[in-house]
Order: structure tokens, then C-alpha cells, then sequence
């Protein structure tokens, strides 16, 4: 996991609708970038609708909200439409922004090792500096654990 203190790695992906996001769209605002292993899952809606439900908590405290996974563009329009999420999400489907940000890596489910995402946030300043590093995700209270 990334250290609270060290400069953001650079990253450039592509939303839900294609377009381009880069972490210079984020300059001189703070970010909140989570990594979240499937769209649709228990676990990760939990999340993005805690997230979602808390939105303008972090509006009104000048966060961003932007999330991370390798599903394609198509399946996070979907999850966006069904659970009405207000921020967007970027396909990393080649896993080069997962990679950066160490949350691609080994996992452990029933004693079976794989290799997957590892549900992981990261609050950015807006100096681009990791100010706090989550690993331990609650995903039904996870803006508690950020604000």
C-alpha cells in the first residue's frame, strides 16, 4: 500500500462514458480515489452507496469522488444507473492505474490464493500528496472511516 505522505502516482484512464480522467483534472482539489473489485457485488455496492448517500458531505468539505475498477466502461454505466451514483467511475481494464496505486495484488478467499483488486482508498490533497491510506475498507460505513 502507498504511504500517507508520498506524491499521488500519475494516472490517466477513461470514465463510464469514455472520456478521459487524469489526476491533473484534480489539481488544487481534493480527492477522494477508491479501488473496488466488481461493480454490482455486494460488497462494492455497499460501498459506492455509502459513498453516494454521503456525497454531499464531501462537496461540502471539497472532495472529489472518483472510483476505480478493471470492469468496462458499459458495466459501470450500468452500476452508475442502477444505484444512481453522482460521481464517476473509471475502467481500468489494463490494470495500469490499480498497478500504481498497489491495489492489484494477491488475495485469499476460502484458502484459495488469486491475484485481484484490494479494496483500498487513498484522500489526495491538493498537492497531489496522499494524506490517508485506507486498506481495511468498512464498505457499509466507509465515509466514517474517510471524513
Amino acid at each position: 500500500m502507498l504511504q500517507k505522505g508520498t506524491k499521488a502516482p500519475w494516472f490517466e484512464g477513461l470514465d463510464e462514458n469514455g472520456n478521459p480522467v487524469k489526476l491533473s483534472d484534480f489539481a488544487g482539489k481534493k480527492l477522494v480515489l477508491y479501488f473496488y473489485p466488481k461493480d454490482s457485488t455486494p460488497g462494492c455496492t455497499a460501498e459506492a452507496c455509502d459513498l453516494r448517500d454521503n456525497y454531499e458531505r464531501f462537496l461540502a468539505q471539497g472532495y472529489n469522488v472518483l472510483g476505480v475498477s478493471k470492469d468496462s466502461a458499459i458495466s459501470h454505466q450500468r452500476f452508475i444507473e442502477k444505484y444512481q451514483l453522482p460521481f464517476h467511475l473509471v475502467a481500468d481494464t489494463d490494470l495500469a492505474i490499480l498497478k500504481a496505486y498497489e491495489a492489484w495484488g494477491e488475495k485469499k478467499n476460502y484458502g484459495k490464493v488469486s491475484m485481484g483488486t484490494l479494496r483500498t482508498t487513498y484522500v489526495i490533497d491538493e498537492q497531489g500528496i496522499i494524506i490517508d491510506a485506507i486498506g481495511k475498507v468498512d464498505t457499509k460505513n466507509h465515509t466514517a472511516q474517510i471524513l
